[in-house]
């Protein structure tokens, strides 16, 4: 579904990604570790389009994207959510799903509240909403919800544009225990056909959701495999 080929970026001498190799499979579920620095977020950057890779391929479901720009590659299939929220604080938590959803469907005009209007598009935000747990807020407008909501938020946002693939930038990043936990129950429920890459701090919630992992250091891959071969690595003692 996803493969990243011989992914490498450079910022003066600095070398942030090096050959960076990973296949993803349809459904599955892979956790990247690493510690800050590692090149964790520059590789999503190189994946979604923000960042140009000095070389290397990006495949989406057995097309070549790696010449697209950011709305392309949204279209082909893939999405992100960001480690910092990147919401329309003025707005709902039904209008911020209702806008991806329109961008999606190809329902968005001059005025964006006929786009609310879309049949497609507000069962695409009803369906969300369910699926990140949010309905209880949809009519709340992000200024006034906690930040655990928002994160949950941003996670939806990424799923209403109906992708192949969802990028997770660190979803559980400045939210509690409690929060955490419920973060790890709404992606268990996310459906198994959607494939997910994310980035994570949290290990209880990389081992709990995880399919496989994959852990960056200095730029490369330096383990790949399976939570339990991962549990038993000295890399992550």
């Amino acid at each position: 579904m996803l493969e990243i080929k011989n992914l490498d970026k450079r910022f003066g001498a600095i070398h942030v990604t090096k050959d960076v190799s990973l296949r993803l499979k349809a459904g599955e579920r892979r956790v990247i570790l690493g510690p800050n620095g590692a090149g964790k977020t520059t590789l999503f950057n190189q994946l979604v389009g923000e960042l140009t890779p000095d070389k290397g391929q990006v495949i989406l479901n057995a097309q070549d994207i790696t010449a697209l720009d950011v709305p392309a590659r949204a279209r082909a299939g893939l999405s992100r959510s960001y480690q910092k929220n990147s919401l329309f604080d003025g707005l709902t938590c039904r209008e911020n799903l209702g806008l991806a959803a329109a961008c999606k469907t190809g329902a968005v005009g001059s005025i964006f509240r006929d786009a609310m209007r879309n049949k497609e598009v507000r069962a695409i935000v009803e369906e969300t909403a369910e699926l990140v747990h949010l309905t209880p807020y949809l009519d709340r407008r992000v200024s006034e919800i906690s930040y655990g909501i928002r994160r949950q938020l941003e996670v939806g946002v990424a799923l209403a544009t109906k992708p192949l693939v969802v990028l997770m930038d660190e979803p559980t990043s400045g939210i509690g225990p409690e929060m955490s936990h419920a973060f790890h129950s709404m992606i268990n429920d996310l459906p198994r056909d959607l494939t997910l890459l994310i980035i994570e701090h949290d290990m209880d919630l990389a081992f709990d959701v995880a399919d496989s992992i994959t852990v960056l250091n200095y730029g490369e891959v330096v383990f790949d495999g399976t939570p339990e071969a991962a549990r038993g690595s000295t890399l992550l003692r």
